[in-house]
């Protein structure tokens, strides 16, 4: 590699350091030359300019791939294939990375569709991965699972960045995710002595914007799984026995390619009572949700199926039995503690100045994250008139904070007027004591 051609560019780049096509032929040519850390920090650089640009990801990809890590390199080519930006380079790329990781059948699979796109592509490795498949008993095997081909639908997955060490507070649940998904993963053969699977549900409920969303991923990091997020949408279908076969399909899907998280989000607009349904359709996928969290047809060992909801009232009772969402966590607001950790994060990317956290959320009892996040807004907002009036940008401030914080009322309060009746009244298996603890009222 000219190194001279290496220095003339780099000097190109310093002098238009914005210039995202010649800071990408840079990089390129470092990776190249087999000088991938210097080649990683290039992709970075040129990713603070344009962050969305797809050459560059995979770039950025490729380059963590040449330094072994491959976990980093698929959670940027999931990325790009979930925003439907996935080119046959990226799809290669993601193949190499699953046969690292001993995901034969992923490797597979992403290496046919690079191939779909680029037949011209080729790696004798994976050809080879793909030999020993078998292109007959593949077929099989996705018409068994209910899916036509490989383009067909697969749920939002990624391999979350983040575990608990990055949830704040809420530690009790934690502790009942660890007992209930993480322990008999990571100590299989204590509860195999006992006769117990690994698997199962958990069901979060609670006020809106309070991190049950954020905890399931965190849940997924921690045991290193993959984490398919799925929404009303990637289930429900204006055709009669579609909204079946496609649940039917997430769930092969996750189950091929465990230890993996299936979590539903908004559970009760799938799940709702069948006692306020009028027409059958809606109590068909119901029951097809029941027999896949039974297992009835495929085994579900290892397949961690978590779900959320704001409005657990409209749930079927169905879903509460044993062995299927057997565990259900109420997540409530976060605490003094949580509040101060949330707002350190929310603040970390801020122009803020000594802002005292504590004191923040000491004032702020009941605030959502969600809320806190707004807390945030609204102060920015205020500083942003100002600096557009004097045209000086001046830092956030404690006061700056307080005073946003009372511009904002906490939405919990609204959820936990509704809860609050359904605990007192509707509370027959002791299913909401939780809230009653929480509201001091037992």
């Amino acid at each position: 590699m000219d190194e001279s051609l290496i220095e003339s560019l780099r000097e190109a780049v310093r002098e238009s350091p914005r210039n995202t096509p010649l800071r990408l032929s840079l990089a390129q040519m470092l990776l190249k030359a087999l000088r991938h850390q210097e080649a990683e920090a290039e992709f970075l650089a040129g990713l603070e300019h344009a962050p969305d640009d797809p050459s560059l990801k995979t770039g950025l990809a490729e380059a963590f791939y040449a330094q072994g890590k491959f976990s980093a390199a698929l959670v940027i080519g999931e990325e790009l294939v979930r925003e439907n930006r996935g080119s046959a380079r990226t799809f290669l790329l993601m193949a190499r990375c699953y046969r690292k990781e001993d995901d034969a059948a992923s490797a597979v699979e992403a290496y046919r569709r690079a191939r779909a796109i680029d037949p011209g592509i080729e790696d004798d490795e994976l050809a080879q991965l793909d030999g020993a498949a078998g292109s007959e008993s593949a077929a099989d095997d996705l018409a068994l699972a209910g899916i036509e081909d490989l383009g067909a639908y697969e749920p939002d997955t990624e391999r979350p960045p983040i575990d608990f060490g990055d949830v704040g507070g809420m530690d009790h649940l934690k502790e009942e995710i660890r007992l209930k998904i993480i322990h008999p993963l990571t100590h299989p053969e204590i509860y195999a002595a006992y006769g117990k699977k690994t698997g199962g549900g958990i069901l979060l409920f609670g006020p809106p914007g309070c991190g049950k969303t954020h905890l399931a991923r965190a849940t997924a990091g921690e045991v290193k799984a993959r984490f398919h997020s799925v929404g009303i949408s990637d289930v429900l279908d204006m055709y009669i026995g579609q909204s079946e076969r496609n649940l039917h399909d997430i769930f092969e899907r996750a189950r091929q390619r465990r230890p993996a998280v299936l979590f539903f989000d908004e559970v009760d607009a799938l799940a709702a009572s069948r006692r306020d349904m009028r027409q059958s359709a809606g109590r068909q996928t119901i029951n097809q949700f029941l027999a896949e969290l039974d297992g009835i047809e495929a085994d579900n060992e290892g397949l961690l199926i978590m779900a959320a909801t704001n409005a657990p009232w409209h749930l079927d009772t169905a879903f509460r039995r044993p062995g299927r969402f057997d565990r259900i966590l109420f997540v409530p607001p976060p605490d003094e503690p949580a509040r101060e950790a949330i707002l350190r994060v929310l603040l970390a990317e801020k122009p803020a100045q000594d802002v005292d956290v504590a004191a923040v959320a000491r004032k702020t009892p009941e605030y959502s994250g969600a809320d806190l996040k707004a807390v945030i807004d609204v102060a920015v907002e205020e500083k942003l008139k100002k600096a557009v009036r004097s045209g000086v940008p001046e830092p956030l401030t404690t006061k700056d904070l307080l005073r946003a914080a009372k511009k904002v009322k906490p939405t919990t309060k609204e959820w936990f007027s509704t809860a609050r009746n359904h605990a007192l009244y509707a509370n027959t298996g002791g299913f909401y004591d939780d809230i009653l603890d929480y509201l001091g009222i037992r």
